[in-house]
This record gives structure tokens, C-alpha cells and sequence, in this order.
């Protein structure tokens, strides 16, 4: 893989790192975050880290970045031989029906299981949309472990409409989920969250962050679980996850936020393999797409049925 080498100069010295690479390079910080993020920022034998982009710069460091400098520069890889569930579709957007385990992009050119590489062997027009690059057609995102209804953009005009309606929170977003305990009413969630930390990401509820708002309705009663249906009002990292285990009822198979300290612990009442949280429905304008739980959901739900006969 080829790299670009910078070399700092006294003019320089002192300036915060992703300030500097993004002067030198002529990309935005937001870019240079990533870069360090995936690990291709490299400073002598030693990979750099988010934590790094404060990194005062001192004359006569030298910082590899590998691969392609600008995002656009990028390319996915086709890959037909993952076949991918098509939920719904209309002019200049495509809803597919994400796996759970299944990245919503490529974060490197060499990462090539992702929804965007399934969805470019269908859409090739896809390629350049939008953000382009690793990110072409993406407008939204989902967790890795959490699957259901993704919307893509394959032209630009939809994609300039689509994430216009997620950033006006206009789109309505549906999500069922398992939970541990007894939720006993429907209710309105307001809390404010924060990212505490990256790699892996970690979300918490702190006063005077961002403002996230969510409707919670039980769908059926289990005693120790309940099934429940979100709809969120903002789009947050996590924001299920975490105001769910806020409220003392995580998500079942949540290792990321299920309580573990002795005074706060929780026994799961069934043993699953991932989160149990599924993206049901996105509403907006023409898109109208609804995505059947999948098989290793309805069959937790099946299991925690059986346990009340």
C-alpha cells in the first residue's frame, strides 16, 4: 500500500495533529480523525490512534499515512457472491434487510463484507453518491450487531433528500427490541447522551449533552423480558441501547451496556448470540418499507413464549 509522508517544520511545531495533517494533506479533520481511527496514520514504527489527534506536533516528526489520502479516493469492491435482501425500492433509493454482524460500509479498501459491497454488485450506480468513496449511497447507519431496514442513495438528488429528512428528523424509524425486566407502559424517553468513549464506542447519559428523544411501547409481556417497539424522534449512536440500560432494562444480548457490577447485575433470561434489536420500518416521502424480524429473534421471542406455558 502506498503512503505520504510529512515532515514537520518549525513553522508548524506545536499545532494539534489533526489540524496539521489536515493543512498539509488538504483534507478536512473529520477525514484525518478517521484515518487515525483505522489505524493508517503512522508516526516512525508506531500505528496512531483517535486519542492522538491532540498530539502536539514537534519539528523533525515524520507521519506516514497509508493508502488513499481523500476519502473519494476510496473504492469498494463489488462482491455478488453475498447476496443481499432488497426490501423496497424507488427512484434513487434502495432499502435492503441488513444482517446482523454485517458493517454498513467499508472503513478500508480491503474490508469487502459490508452492506455497500453487497449493494454495489446491484446498484453499480451507487459508486460516487453522495459521500462517495467507502461511503457512496450511505445515508444512515445501522450497529453492526443490530439488523433491519437500511436505506442507500444510487443518485445524488435522493441522497441530498434523504439525509435532509434524517437530519430534520423526519423520517420515522420503528425498531423492536427484547428487553430484560417487565416494562410496564408505554412512554416517552427523553434523555441527553454523549460519546465517552471510542473504539469501542461507548455512549452515556449526561446532562446538558445531546438532546435525544424516543417513544417506547411493550408489545408483550414475558416476566423477565419484554418485547418492545422504539420510535425514535432523533438518531444518536447507541441511543436504544443506552437509554434502554439507563432505564434498567438493556437489550438482551447487549454486551456492550449489560450491567455487570455486583449491585446493578442483571441474569439474562435466555441465552442469545447478539443484541436483539431490529430496524422494523423507515417512513418517509415515497419510501414506505417494512422488514420482518429475522429468524434469530422470532425464535428468542418463540423461547421466551414457551417459558410462560
Amino acid at each position: 500500500m502506498n503512503s505520504t509522508d510529512v515532515d514537520v517544520s518549525a513553522e508548524h511545531a506545536t499545532q494539534r495533529l489533526d489540524r496539521y495533517l489536515a493543512d498539509q494533506l488538504g483534507i478536512s479533520r473529520a477525514r484525518v480523525r478517521h484515518l487515525l481511527e483505522v489505524g493508517r496514520v503512522q508516526l516512525g514504527d508506531r500505528a496512531l490512534e483517535l486519542g492522538d489527534k491532540s498530539h502536539s506536533v514537534a519539528v523533525g516528526e515524520r507521519f506516514s499515512v497509508a493508502g488513499a489520502v481523500r476519502a473519494e479516493d476510496e473504492l469498494p469492491v463489488a462482491r455478488a457472491d453475498r447476496p443481499i435482501e432488497i426490501g423496497g425500492e424507488g427512484p434513487g433509493w434502495i432499502v435492503v434487510n441488513k444482517p446482523a454482524g454485517w458493517g454498513v460500509h467499508p472503513l478500508r479498501p480491503d474490508q469487502e463484507e459490508t452492506v455497500l459491497n453487497s449493494v454495489l454488485a446491484l446498484r453499480p450506480e451507487i459508486l460516487g453518491v453522495g459521500e462517495g468513496g467507502l461511503r457512496s449511497g450511505v445515508v444512515h447507519r445501522l450497529d453492526v450487531d443490530t439488523s433491519g431496514a437500511l436505506i442507500l442513495a444510487t443518485d445524488d438528488e435522493a441522497w441530498q433528500r434523504l439525509r435532509g429528512g434524517f437530519s430534520a428528523h423526519l423520517v420515522e424509524k420503528r425498531y423492536h427490541a427484547l428487553v430484560a425486566g417487565h416494562l410496564p407502559r408505554e412512554r416517552r424517553v427523553d434523555m441527553d447522551l454523549e460519546v465517552s468513549r471510542h473504539q469501542p464506542a461507548h455512549v452515556v447519559v449526561r446532562r446538558g449533552a445531546k438532546a435525544c428523544g424516543q417513544h417506547v411501547r411493550p408489545l408483550r409481556h414475558f416476566g423477565s423480558a419484554t418485547l418492545i417497539e422504539v420510535r425514535l424522534e432523533t438518531g444518536f449512536l447507541h441511543q436504544i441501547r443506552a437509554t434502554m440500560a439507563h432505564l434498567g432494562h438493556p437489550v438482551l444480548g447487549d454486551l456492550e451496556y449489560w450491567p455487570t457490577g455486583e449491585e446493578d447485575s442483571i441474569d439474562p433470561p435466555i441465552e442469545v448470540s447478539r443484541q436483539m434489536l431490529h430496524a422494523r420500518n423507515l417512513i418517509f416521502d415515497d419510501v414506505d418499507v417494512e422488514i420482518e424480524v429475522p429468524a434469530d429473534l422470532a425464535a428468542a421471542v418463540a423461547e421466551l413464549e414457551a417459558s410462560l406455558e
